[in-house]
């Protein structure tokens, strides 16, 4: 008759560090059952008693005893192996992802976007073609970064004079804060429900009608903004054309009306460049700052716009232009009265976030190196 399987005599460390574990590792572990095990065993604890203690098998039980004569307390952490062997190898792993990243034109394929179905296909029907199924094929793309996303739309400015009027931009508004203004054009603003956000019970969304008849067109928000004042005003008309922006500048310097110089920020719209503004701003003492192509991020008027699509135009169902323009003044009205609200800055911020860049430079430039 074979003798019972049994521990040899433990040793004052290997006891000690036993009793460590068993007393306060992790419990259920893998180390903490095998530690019980191997006590148990050394102590005189007959296999089939261990294995009601750690609930296991009573092979089990043998096994570790076995290993634990054999090796020690590496026993305590089991190297497993084998096992189903790899079938999606490193140099398959590669294949995959330069598949991911190709559109499916250049493969010959009738779309213009992968699915996880029709790039397991393709990839099964390559020369060495790589079987793989769709959950292990997204958890590689996952694990090399690659993740379904929104395209984005970009775009730089080819402007020869891109440095040199941002420069002269930059150099106004640094230095003449008091006389510098800007001026743009806002929208096109239609009358129609307009979605935003606002407060409302949990799963109690503020409901906005649906339209499919639009027929009241569409309006532009003439816009100035004096930058010393920090003051924002304008009215909403029905075109963009150069009486209009000229109406505007009239406006900008008649809120300076002591002839000295003035300059005014506005993009490279046609209207904004026609003979009667040059002649009229030669004459009135007023020089035209021209932001580069492309780069309408460079007037401060454009962060004063996101408070005012997120507090007039979002969440709003008017009935037509004239109530439109009417909650416009009204909110020029208020801002003005508190240029400096939370609520206004925190939207400023915001706008002027998204405008510029997502590196957070000034006009979009590297920042220049210390001497």
């Amino acid at each position: 008759m074979a003798e019972p399987v049994r521990a040899r005599r433990l040793t004052d460390q290997e006891g000690q560090r036993l009793l460590q574990i068993v007393r306060r590792g992790k419990h259920g572990s893998i180390r903490m059952r095998r530690a019980m095990i191997i006590m148990a065993s050394a102590s005189g604890t007959q296999v089939a008693a261990i294995a009601r203690l750690v609930a296991a098998d009573e092979d089990t039980v043998r096994d570790v005893i076995h290993l634990f004569n054999d090796r020690g307390l590496a026993a305590l952490d089991p190297q497993w192996a084998g096992g189903r062997p790899r079938l999606i190898t490193d140099a398959a792993i590669e294949v995959i992802v330069a598949a991911a990243r190709t559109r499916p034109e250049k493969p010959v394929r009738p779309f213009t976007r992968w699915s996880l179905r029709k790039l397991a296909d393709y990839l099964a029907g390559l020369d060495q073609p790589v079987r793989i199924g769709r959950e292990r094929l997204r958890q590689i793309l996952h694990a090399r970064g690659i993740s379904f996303q929104r395209t984005r739309t970009w775009k730089e400015s080819t402007d020869p004079d891109r440095d040199a009027k941002l420069d002269r931009i930059e150099h106004v508004t640094s230095h003449y804060p008091d006389r510098c203004f800007a001026f743009d054009q806002f929208g096109p603003l239609p009358v129609r429900p307009c979605h935003g956000t606002c407060r409302a019970s949990q799963k109690r969304p503020v409901r906005l009608r649906a339209t499919y008849h639009r027929t009241h067109g569409i309006r532009y928000f003439h816009g100035c903004y004096a930058l010393g004042d920090d003051q924002l005003w304008g009215v909403t008309r029905e075109h963009k054309g150069g009486d209009h922006t000229l109406a505007a500048l009239r406006s900008i310097r008649a809120a300076r009306p002591g002839g000295y110089r003035l300059f005014v920020i506005l993009d490279n719209l046609a209207a904004n460049k026609t003979p009667a503004i040059r002649r009229w701003a030669s004459r009135e003492n007023v020089e035209l700052c021209f932001t580069p192509t492309n780069a309408s991020w460079a007037n401060p008027i454009e962060a004063n716009f996101g408070p005012l699509r997120t507090f007039v135009i979002g969440t709003s169902d008017y009935p037509n232009h004239t109530v439109l323009a009417r909650k416009v003044q009204d909110y020029l009205r208020w801002r003005n009265a508190h240029a400096r609200h939370p609520d206004v800055l925190a939207a400023q911020r915001r706008e002027r976030a998204r405008i510029r860049s997502e590196r957070q430079q000034r006009w979009g430039r590297t920042k220049p190196k210390a001497a």
